[in-house]
């Protein structure tokens, strides 16, 4: 029996990054933690490329960035954050570069513990080798890296809409020609294993795409604090992609 057609309407996050951030500001309590260490889940490798970019070797800059967002943690030093300047983006990497100029080192970061979160950097190097291309400076590293952590998360929304309305094999099959990614097979030859013809699978692959697109210009809005200039963000972050 053909899989059934995905639902592609709008869905708007309810919790946005700021809102993250100010959540993580008040400093002690759980909800606090938890929003750290969400932010520290989807973020935590474009800042570590960034430092390894910036010439940090691999254990050091693993440290920097774990001690950058324990960092965030102490003291109050979300509290200043301010939605209205803009992106979220901009705020991290700029708080980051100032984490770095302070010095807050290998040594520093080895001193926290206690009730702090444990947060993993699993696989960092091996990533960074993978992605790893010549003459990209530390900036063009963390905004490619930015980039495609977001492509990422939609791409994860929209397979678990597509699973959760019973087309987890359909989004596993035409998921190779979404933006990105690769395949040698035809249309018609997916077609014939989802039961579809190829017109169907070609209508099916642009209601993907199209999700996608949603779903990532969604994420963006999360990021920035004026859903007015989410278009000119999802642009430069596309640029930053194929640098």
């Amino acid at each position: 029996m053909p899989d059934k057609d995905p639902s592609h309407g709008p869905r708007w996050f309810t919790t946005s990054h700021w809102s993250l951030i100010l959540t993580a500001g008040d400093v002690g309590s759980d909800a606090s933690r938890a929003a750290l260490e969400q932010l520290f889940t989807q973020y935590w490798y474009p800042l570590y490329a960034f430092a390894r970019r910036r010439g940090y070797p691999h254990q050091s800059a693993q440290d920097l960035t774990q001690g950058f967002f324990l960092h965030l943690l102490e003291k109050g030093c979300l509290r200043a954050a301010d939605p209205s300047r803009g992106r979220f983006r901009t705020f991290l990497l700029t708080a980051f570069k100032n984490f770095l100029t302070n010095e807050w080192d290998h040594s520093r970061a080895q001193k926290r513990g206690g009730s702090q979160p444990t947060l993993s950097l699993d696989g960092a190097q091996e990533r960074f080798h993978a992605g790893l291309r010549d003459c990209v400076t530390p900036e063009t590293a963390f905004d490619r890296e930015w980039a495609e952590s977001l492509v990422t998360k939609a791409l994860h929304d929209l397979r678990d809409e597509m699973s959760q309305a019973g087309n987890q094999n359909r989004f596993s099959l035409l998921k190779a020609y979404l933006p990105g990614e690769t395949s040698s097979r035809t249309y018609r030859e997916v077609g014939r294993e989802l039961g579809l013809t190829e017109g169907a699978v070609k209508v099916a692959v642009h209601r993907m795409r199209r999700r996608l697109g949603e779903l990532l210009r969604n994420e963006i809005a999360q990021t920035v604090q004026d859903a007015r200039i989410v278009d000119d963000e999802l642009r430069y972050l596309m640029q930053a992609l194929s640098r």
